[in-house]
């Protein structure tokens, strides 16, 4: 429980975890209610808070700014696809498939962050090398429509995405069951999000994560103290990347489709988005921070597609000059201080 309520996330005590319980409850009730097609939609946003969880482990506890999410995204769904097309959906191969998936993508990201970390590329840098990295990603799987583009039975398809992958299954006695957009699959993605998010929770309030915020705050004051911080923040880099590859696996079984635009210009601004709005630097923000800008350009892009980037990018600047700890956290600093304020002159 210390780690649970260590000073680097928000939010202790009963009262806290009482809230908690109370939304996760909620949470578990939703499918009894609700029709399957918003069941299905919900599973779509949870599938991204994965990703946004990395994004703030990677930039708000570790001070590195990286746009490199989706690249790790879509390396994980298109193995995803790769793997269970061969493999199959029998005997839990999916399951297998999704490890494998997101393991490649961890790979991926250790190779890439050791020579940006261990580099010495830091800073603005850092990010215009992941946004880099992920549009020419983006721009390399466009061109693969050609038939050359296969990898045994899964082809690319370029442009035109590539489908056809099975969903999760789970091996059961007799059958597997087929985890589709809806209540099983729901279940699933909501239970791995409870469980990376207390699993970060102790992770940032461990050692490992009070060294990464000392980075943040200070890289060259840690490491006078001794601390190699290129492995701090290569550490954070590669769970981050996984998650994110873990929210492009979900995804694509989701979906059963994943494109090269999911790595695209827009979809790697988009995450920066969500955990900036929501603060950064604390996890339960940038969770429900990241739902609530999803709900709410899902509505502009289907009431007003040609304004949802525009807003997206507004809201960013207006974060960035107004509340640049993120919107949450300046709301919560601004009542507590009301507050303190209030208990004082009530004391007086």
């Amino acid at each position: 429980m210390k780690l649970l309520e260590g000073p680097q996330t928000l939010g202790k005590g009963p009262g806290f975890w009482s809230g908690c319980a109370v939304v996760l409850a909620l949470a578990c009730a939703y499918p009894l209610f609700a029709d399957g097609y918003d069941v299905g939609n919900n599973v779509y946003f949870f599938n991204w808070v994965f990703m946004a969880l990395g994004l703030s482990l990677i930039w708000g506890y570790g001070g590195a700014l990286s746009f490199g999410q989706t690249a790790f995204f879509g390396v994980a769904g298109y193995a995803y696809g790769v793997f269970t097309i061969n493999l199959g959906d029998a005997y839990g191969l999916t399951l297998v498939s999704l490890v494998a998936a997101v393991g490649l993508s961890a790979l991926f990201a250790g190779v890439l962050g050791y020579f940006l970390f261990f580099g010495r590329i830091s800073g603005v840098f850092l990010g215009i090398v992941t946004l880099s990295v992920t549009l020419v990603l983006e721009r390399f799987m466009s061109q693969t429509a050609g038939p050359e583009w296969a990898i045994g039975s899964a082809r690319l398809n370029g442009f035109n995405g590539m489908g056809g992958m099975p969903s999760l299954t789970i091996p059961w006695f007799g059958a597997d069951i087929a985890l589709y957009p809806d209540v099983g699959l729901y279940y699933l993605t909501l239970a791995l999000l409870v469980v990376v998010y207390l699993a970060l929770r102790m992770l940032v309030n461990s050692r490992f994560g009070n060294v990464l915020v000392a980075i943040r705050e200070n890289p060259q004051r840690a490491e006078m103290l001794g601390y190699d911080i290129r492995r701090y923040q290569l550490v954070a880099f590669v769970i981050g990347s996984a998650l994110a590859g873990l929210s492009g696996v979900l995804y694509t079984a989701w979906g059963n489709y994943i494109t090269p635009s999911s790595m695209g210009m827009s979809a790697a601004a988009l995450p920066v988005v969500w955990v900036a709005v929501g603060g950064r630097s604390d996890l339960t923000t940038t969770l429900f921070g990241t739902l609530l800008v999803l709900a709410g350009f899902q509505y502009l892009t289907i009431y007003g597609s040609q304004y949802a980037l525009v807003v997206m990018g507004f809201l960013l600047v207006v974060t960035i000059l107004l509340a640049p700890s993120g919107i949450f956290i300046s709301l919560g600093s601004f009542f507590s201080r009301g507050l303190r304020r209030r208990q004082a002159r009530e004391s007086i």
